[in-house]
């Protein structure tokens, strides 16, 4: 809901308020929080009678003396706020830019921005207009959407002078919070590392992070939040900010001399220049933020629901999503159609529902020095082609799924050798080479032609249900000859990218796309307007995704999140982990499985074969439940040490009936403290049976210690062990309570006794190094009345 009273104009979602004011020509933040009532503004004012010291007077004949001091939406530049600055444009006279407010207007609609993609279903729009004296004009747009609790906000520039303006930065948003009291918190790393949740405490100074390697980036996130002092993951205020954006980015946090805030994010500013002719604009990026009092889990669960409805394609938002099996950490680029064909029978046979065909079946591509830009299929590997694969494949029962990098060329390639002017190169200059490749120039009309071209052909060739789109280097040379200023490079390979992609899904409204670009390289919401899954990271191994999942969980929803099984030793740490760990960890996220089935052992297949039945009956909730983290890797925990940490999740349905609840071990620490399995999310009036799924542990976990329980000694490594390995598995424990609800999440669960070396029965819980358990939780038809405050997080 947006109200406009005299000059005040507030922003109203279903438990959150923001509040500005024009008030002598500036935009004054007034409030940004959980939801209020206002009668008058006076107690929100920020009070500043005789100014601070050396401040600045911004003008004499009217209040506010300084801006250095005052919360603002926007301010004029080189006036002598002096805290970082959301915007700078150099003019003919320099870089003054003194913005007044000129007006307002409420659109039903919401703006179309300038090649990039907008939020879907807002609640209303609020335009506010600034211009200088001369002529240069800024629109601030609030989107409100409520439901969802997200307010979304962009910068629009228009050139209304009679000169160029050079436009060096126009961030999405600027947000001032009263005081300091808080705790930043972004999600960085590396390939393969994926968002992992790093602290700031904020202290005088300023907090700058973002990406300048042409895409959102595994280095950091574009989605960030801040926790008041004192908050948790279910109590205290927690802000959460994102953009809608899939390039270069930047975001900082400063606390002022006078100990309040400023907030601000948007496109990366280091390189980037746009020139505006008279009458030209330019348009940010969507940029949107929340704010919760309960606890970042509330927090997260805003931006969760915001996914959900409001950017995934609405086709795709609550369909469920295939089981996948994909060929290629079991085959890599060596394969034929018989072995393909070999995964594929193993594949159905275990339940999979999408068989998808990786890199390696086009052109000279053997290796990764070869073919990309070409869309030929490799006949000696399928002699049949995609068509005659895909329909063997149709007819096991699964659909077919494919694997396509379009955004790059191998200077080996059939398209390089006929345009090498398409790859991204400097004149003059040796390229630099990512992959043993180089960026095609998206800059250009028809390079995307060209690659929306060939991919709507290659997909609509044969019955293809799945792509998967891949981008395997930064961006580096960044030059394009289609560009009069290279300072718009960075920008302009986005909005072209986000063209080629409306396009491509435009033209396959059937196909379920999914984004990767090295893993999580480019996981953010520009890519999920387009592609309603994302691959979290090439890095499968079951304790390492406890945290990548983990730290995605605080901006992403669980049904964006692609995560599968993949073989131990896993092939990106050489770390081993129990198979059933491996899936509880990716039934967390959109199951798939990749790893060589042929060679696996029956007592695996059935093991898995099992996993895939239990996840189909429990989709649902695994995918579209509300996601709660009981208790994140990240979290401190002395009573353990630094070299363990456990992680425990939670999905819960919409009408709290059914949920699943994980429980993820790292190093095992013995006779540690046992922590009772507190739950969340349920009501606190129903009775919940909860029951452990029913998991194996391989017989090998004990090894020499069969030696104290077997009639006759055996060698534990020898070939009569791994025979019968690889027929049988041990049994694990079964666990099974029925309890209300608010026991459930205020006392919990205090679970069975963990192996410590004395002892082993049907009671103890073998639980070695990286082992994990999944809960099934289900409403009895016993209920009280439900209680007025509804109290969904476990005391702890």
């Amino acid at each position: 809901m947006i109200t406009v009273t005299d000059t005040v104009f507030q922003l109203d979602t279903r438990t959150t308020s923001y509040l500005v004011r024009a008030e002598g020509g500036l935009l004054q933040q007034l409030y940004y929080g959980p939801k209020i009532k206002v009668c008058d503004t006076g107690p929100l004012l920020t009070k500043n009678a005789a100014g601070y010291g050396s401040e600045v007077v911004y003008r004499p004949d009217t209040a506010p003396l300084s801006l250095d001091s005052l919360p603002l939406d926007f301010s004029p530049q080189n006036k002598g706020d002096f805290r970082l600055s959301s915007f700078i444009a150099a003019q003919k006279a320099g870089t003054t830019a003194d913005f007044a407010y000129t007006g307002f207007e409420i659109l039903n609609e919401t703006p179309v921005l300038d090649g990039l993609p907008s939020p879907h279903g807002a609640d209303g729009t609020l335009a506010l207009y600034l211009a200088t004296a001369t002529g240069l004009q800024v629109t601030l747009f609030y989107t409100v959407y409520e439901q969802a609790d997200v307010i979304a906000r962009t910068v629009r520039v228009h050139n209304g002078t009679q000169d160029t303006v050079q436009l060096q930065r126009a961030d999405s948003f600027q947000l001032d919070l009263p005081g300091c009291a808080y705790t930043l918190y972004t999600l960085t790393g590396a390939w393969a590392r994926e968002r992992n949740v790093t602290p700031h405490r904020l202290t005088p100074g300023a907090v700058c992070f973002g990406s300048r390697s042409g895409v959102s980036s595994s280095r950091t996130n574009p989605f960030f939040f801040l926790k008041e002092d004192g908050a948790t993951e279910f109590t205290g205020r927690v802000y959460g900010f994102n953009l809608v954006y899939s390039g270069s980015f930047e975001g900082a946090a400063e606390v002022s001399t006078l100990g309040e805030t400023r907030v601000l994010a948007g496109v990366q500013s280091d390189g980037f220049c746009w020139p505006l002719a008279p009458g030209q604009q330019f348009d940010a990026p969507w940029a949107v933020m929340t704010c919760s009092d309960e606890g970042a889990n509330g927090m997260s669960d805003n931006m969760h629901r915001f996914v959900k409805q409001h950017i995934l394609p609405p086709v795709f938002a609550t369909r469920p999503r295939p089981v996948l099996l994909n060929n290629w950490e079991a085959t890599y680029f060596d394969f034929n159609e018989r072995r393909l064909l070999k995964l594929a029978r193993e594949a159905a046979a275990l339940g999979v529902e999408l068989f998808v065909l990786d890199d390696g079946w086009f052109g000279a591509r053997n290796s990764d020095k070869a073919g990309l830009g070409d869309y030929a299929v490799n006949t000696k590997k399928l002699p049949q082609g995609l068509a005659g694969l895909a329909q063997k494949v149709n007819a096991l029962g699964m659909q077919f799924g494919l694997w396509m990098e379009p955004e790059m060329v191998n200077e080996d390639s059939d398209l390089y050798r006929a345009h090498p002017d398409w790859a991204v190169t400097v004149p003059g200059v040796a390229p630099s080479r990512g992959r043993n490749q180089l960026v095609l120039d998206l800059c250009r009309p028809e390079v995307r032609d060209y690659i929306v071209q060939q991919v709507v052909s290659t997909v609509q060739s044969a019955p293809i249900r799945y792509v998967k789109w891949d981008m395997n280097r930064p961006l580096t040379d960044l030059y394009s000859p289609a560009l009069d200023e290279q300072g718009r490079f960075s920008h302009r390979y986005v909005q072209g990218l986000y063209d080629v992609l409306a396009r491509v899904t435009a033209a396959c409204p059937d196909v379920l796309f999914e984004s990767c670009a090295s893993g999580g390289n480019r996981f953010d919401l520009g890519m999920l307007c387009y592609m309603p899954q994302i691959w979290a990271s090439d890095d499968t191994d079951a304790y390492e995704r406890q945290k990548i999942q983990t730290g995605t969980s605080y901006g992403y929803p669980q049904c964006v999140v692609g995560a599968h099984v993949s073989a131990s030793p896993n092939h990106q740490t050489a770390r081993q982990s129990p198979l059933e760990a491996r899936f509880d960890v990716a039934a967390f996220g959109l199951l798939g499985y990749e790893l060589d089935l042929a060679v696996a052992s029956p007592v695996k297949k059935k093991m898995m074969a099992a996993q895939i039945s239990w996840y189909k009956a429990h989709r649902e909730v695994l995918q579209q439940g509300r996601f709660y983290r009981l208790q994140s890797p990240f979290e401190a925990d002395g009573s353990r040490g630094t070299e363990t940490r456990e992680t425990r999740w939670m999905v819960v349905s919409e009408d709290r009936t059914e949920a699943v609840a994980g429980e993820f071990q790292g190093l095992v620490v013995p006779n540690s403290a046992r922590r009772p399995l507190r739950l969340a999310g349920l009501s606190p009036q129903r009775m919940y049976t909860v029951t452990v799924r029913p998991e194996r542990v391989a017989i090998k976990t004990f090894g020499s210690l069969l030696n104290q329980i077997l009639p006759v000694h055996v060698n534990t490594d020898g070939y009569l062990m791994h025979a019968v390995g690889d027929l049988k598995a041990l049994d694990c424990e079964q666990e099974s309570y029925t309890a209300w609800g608010d026991l459930l999440m205020r006392a919990g669960i205090r679970l069975k006794q963990a192996f410590t070396g004395t002892g082993y029965n049907e009671n103890v819980r073998p639980m070695p190094d990286f082992a994990a358990r999944l809960y099934e939780i289900k409403a009895g038809k016993a209920a009280l009345p439900e209680e007025k405050e509804r109290k969904d997080e476990p005391d702890v």
